[in-house]
């Protein structure tokens, strides 16, 4: 049974149960972390469009934009986007719960700060499909980050390439000081592969569906590689 097919029944018992829709998400994730390997997937699935769909809701609308961004985040098979989208609507309905969310999916990938990043950087990238970051939602991405455990200079570095796309530093990237040498910078650069790989995100149990996010951060990670080498006028080797 795939998880998009999970996802339809848990979709299902959602809009057919009473309460918040908040609290039955919650309980929805709690009852599919401590199951087998594919009941992780879920729960995972379930928490990051969740979370996507409360940060695009944070500053009180939805645009077309951030839905677009959202549907990007996921490869969803054509048949199964309807369930996304239901699921989607159900989180948006309100901010409120989005803590609970962001503790479940610490707890599930309890240790992994590299996936706690990626996961922060795809909720950045749907706050500023319209164009900027409002006020609403830096305070919620603040909260979800502090969450997760990411540390305040990650938490700026990832701000800052965000909301400031232009001012992105390929050395604060690789996390390494300005001027440090080629050798220095390839043992950042290569750590980083080995920490932000897909295939090692899939390996902790990360659904395919979600690798997106990985795929993102290598492809920043390799042109800050790039970049640094170009300023200092010679070809970094792996």
């Amino acid at each position: 049974m795939s998880i998009w097919t999970r996802l339809s029944e848990i979709v299902g018992r959602l809009q057919s149960a009473g309460g918040s829709v908040a609290d039955r998400l919650v309980e929805t994730v709690r009852s599919l972390v401590g199951g087998t390997p594919e009941g992780r997937q879920v729960a995972f699935t379930v928490s990051m469009i969740a979370l996507a769909a409360k940060i695009a809701k944070a500053d009180g609308v939805v645009t077309e934009d951030e839905v677009s961004v959202v549907r990007r985040l996921f490869d969803v098979p054509e048949d199964e986007k309807r369930n996304v989208a239901r699921l989607f609507n159900l989180a948006k309905q309100d901010v409120a719960g989005y803590e609970a969310y962001a503790a479940k999916l610490k707890r599930l990938y309890e240790g992994d700060r590299d996936l706690m990043e990626d996961v922060l950087d795809g909720l950045f990238t749907i706050a500023t499909a319209d164009g900027l970051v409002h006020e609403e939602e830096d305070a919620f991405l603040e909260v979800v980050a502090r969450i997760f455990g990411i540390p305040e200079d990650a938490y700026r570095r990832i701000h800052e390439r965000h909301v400031r796309p232009d001012a992105a530093d390929p050395w604060v990237v690789l996390g390494v000081p300005r001027g440090s040498p080629p050798e220095v910078v390839r043992r950042a650069w290569r750590r980083l592969v080995a920490d932000n790989h897909p295939d090692r995100l899939m390996a902790h149990g990360v659904p395919p569906e979600c690798i997106r996010l990985a795929n993102d951060r290598m492809a920043r990670i390799n042109a800050a590689w790039a970049a640094v080498g170009r300023e200092i006028g010679r070809e970094l080797v792996g």
